[in-house]
């Protein structure tokens, strides 16, 4: 039986990194990037705790094992993990209906990731909808960015709803579409 619960302990923790690095690109071959999709930062043990300080993450268990897994990230996270800050100082300049993405309440969508043999069963839906119950109240929008090659994922995020905002290619020559999931 498949439970969506909010992380609450180390072992959860632990346990999204070990999906984690399952799906990193750099470890996958050039087909698995295409077909399945890819997550693009590896945590730490302390970046996650650093960030679960602030709030907690939406996660998939089959038993002890966590099988998918939603970040959530704060602005009080970008002071913890510096490679963040970047991103975060880039919304005084992304504009969404108008405004700068920093003058809202939003919570950034870390990383998801879905194992490999639960994909295609809903897994992604219901986790994203248990995020949305547990933020919304607090936080007007979850962003995030997602690679363009990242096609799975960019396809699934905008059949629940987010759309892209701002698109921009960073150092790498990667481009990257900062999208927005709207709860208002």
């Amino acid at each position: 039986m498949i439970d969506i619960l909010i992380s609450k302990s180390i072992k959860d923790l632990e346990g999204i990194i070990l999906l984690q690095k399952k799906n990193l690109r750099s470890d996958l071959s050039i087909n698995e990037i295409k077909e399945q999709g890819f997550v693009t930062v590896s945590h730490t043990l302390d970046d996650l705790q650093k960030m679960h300080h602030h709030e907690p993450n939406i996660i998939a268990k089959n038993g002890d094992d966590v099988i998918a897994y939603v970040l959530g990230m704060t602005e009080q996270s970008k002071n913890d993990i510096p490679r963040l800050v970047e991103m975060y100082e880039s919304f005084d300049h992304i504009q969404y209906k108008g405004r700068p993405v920093s003058n809202y309440q939003y919570v950034v969508v870390g990383q998801v990731c879905v194992d490999k043999n639960y994909r295609g069963q809903g897994l992604f839906d219901r986790c994203y909808q248990a995020y949305k119950e547990y933020f919304k109240d607090r936080y007007e929008f979850a962003i995030t960015e997602i690679a363009s090659i990242n096609l799975r994922s960019m396809k699934a995020h905008e059949r629940i709803g987010f759309s892209t905002i701002n698109t921009y290619t960073d150092q790498t020559d990667t481009e990257w579409n900062v999208v927005v999931w709207d709860w208002r």
